[in-house]
């Protein structure tokens, strides 16, 4: 009877090398294109705007608030719950004729207490951010995501072999693009929370990544038969069960959290579902395939200095 083995698979992966590397080149290529055409929605923690929470005594439904909001001419403002069903955070986009935070707050107020099942409604918070303060949360967003790829550029080129090195870039900055650009392609706002979910999707990677690098330099190591394609499927179905487990225990975690999280983390889980999946897809093709077209080989990876210390007389 045939009895499928987790734990001892036998995939050809390398085999599909060549149509992995075509869809990921074509799928990069769209999300750039997306980026340079339709570019970021970016929320107001980088382009400004209001923030206002107003508490409610009883349970209120977000469709009414947006309804109400928007009979007063403020319907570009994003409502969610915040807490419990009677708080609302309101968040307002930057205006051409921007008030003071208190004059708008007050008018928002307004307009939601002269709504039904708006008595009794107050204000409990108020806040302004400026288009300078966005710009500079986008500057040091973006600093920040390129200084995590240049410490783990260095990283990795003092771990590996260079050819392995280029591998790990290769699919972290695959994984970064195609994350992003999902959001630039449907066009969903990115926050800090989203690029907190990128700088995380960053770090998982390059830990899922490493994990069967590593495993491919020891069985080049310790295995002296066997082309460069087999050690390679060999080390993959090895880490494999661990690759797929630990994706799938992060994954059921995050999408936990979409549906239980509140709309306020649906943008970090969307970002972390998406970069799960693409990071366990790289790991597998983008960093193993980028290497064997490199020309990666045994030799390259044998420790030469030790063992000619270990033959000297």
């Amino acid at each position: 009877m045939w009895r499928f083995d987790f734990y001892n698979t036998k995939i050809d992966f390398m085999r599909w090398r060549k149509l992995a590397m075509g869809w990921s080149i074509t799928v990069v290529l769209i999300a750039l294109g997306s980026l340079l055409i339709q570019g970021m929605n970016l929320g107001l923690d980088f382009t400004g705007g209001t923030v206002i929470e107003v508490q409610y005594p009883q349970p209120v439904e977000i469709p009414k608030v947006r309804e109400a909001l928007a009979t007063a001419g403020f319907g570009d403002a994003q409502t969610q719950h915040f807490g419990t069903s009677r708080d609302v955070l309101i968040r307002i986009p930057p205006r051409e004729a921007q008030s003071n935070a208190a004059a708008l707050s007050n008018s928002v107020l307004s307009a939601l207490q002269s709504a039904e099942g708006g008595a009794g409604a107050t204000l409990a918070r108020a806040e302004f951010v400026g288009p300078q303060v966005g710009e500079e949360l986008v500057e040091q967003g973006g600093l920040a995501a390129l200084g995590a790829l240049a410490g783990i550029l260095v990283y990795v080129m003092f771990r590996f072999e260079w050819r392995l090195a280029v591998g790990t870039i290769a699919a972290t900055v695959h994984d970064v693009v195609f994350t992003i650009g999902w959001f630039s392609l449907f066009q969903l706002d990115f926050d800090l929370t989203v690029l907190a979910a990128v700088l995380a999707v960053i770090g998982y990677s390059v830990n899922d990544t490493v994990v069967v690098l590593d495993r491919i330099r020891e069985n080049f190591r310790k295995r002296r038969k066997g082309s460069t394609q087999e050690i390679m499927n060999l080390s993959i179905n090895e880490t494999l069960s661990r690759t797929t487990m630990t994706s799938f225990v992060t994954l059921l975690s995050v999408i936990v959290m979409y549906f239980f999280g509140g709309t306020v983390m649906h943008g970090f889980s969307i970002a972390m579902i998406v970069g799960i999946v693409v990071g366990t897809y790289s790991s597998i093709y983008i960093a193993s395939a980028t290497a064997l077209y490199l020309g990666v080989s045994r030799e390259d990876l044998l420790p030469r200095a030790k063992e000619a210390a270990d033959e000297s007389p």
